[in-house]
């Protein structure tokens, strides 16, 4: 099997598991907040929805300016309901899918950077790309959706396994 199949039922797993999640997202609990530092359940979940998104560009793209300086910052989604968010993520979920489908093995090892004003952050190999700040950098919010939908007593969907919630539990 080689890395663009293995990576691709990763890809499907830890999708249906934040699909799982994402379905759970309550309208009424958008704007609520663990701490006054921390990001709302809505601003998490626009997150969550808009990562899958940016592996697309990083396939086919060398690079991705998210402050260039002729040009507006990117700006993280702010829809308003759970449904919204839902066709988002599914959405780039799809194209994102299509993109790894697509991609030649050698193209992954190719290197992609981060810009910030034309300055690079960052560059590594494509895979490292979407390993890193893809699919662990959309777990790690997933996993502060989980404890904000349990905080507000929301069912809470099982990922690797059962849940407290799951029925039998």
């Amino acid at each position: 099997m080689g890395y663009v199949e293995m990576l691709l039922s990763e890809f499907d797993q830890e999708m249906a598991s934040t699909r799982k999640l994402l379905e759970r997202i309550p309208n009424d609990k958008l704007d609520w907040k663990a701490h006054a530092k921390s990001n709302s359940i809505g601003w998490n979940a626009n997150h969550v929805a808009e990562i899958p998104g940016w592996i697309e560009p990083t396939l086919t793209q060398d690079s991705w300016d998210f402050a260039p300086v002729d040009g507006p910052a990117y700006q993280t989604p702010q829809l308003g309901s759970a449904e919204e968010i839902l066709a988002l993520f599914d959405r780039n979920v799809q194209a994102a899918r299509r993109a790894i489908e697509a991609i030649q093995e050698d193209e992954l090892d190719k290197p992609w950077s981060l810009l910030q004003g034309g300055q690079p952050l960052l560059t590594m190999p494509r895979h490292l790309v979407i390993r890193l700040f893809v699919l662990n950098h959309l777990i790690h919010h997933r996993a502060h959706l989980c404890v904000y939908l349990r905080l507000n007593d929301c069912f809470v969907p099982g990922m690797y396994g059962p849940s407290a919630d799951d029925p039998g539990m």
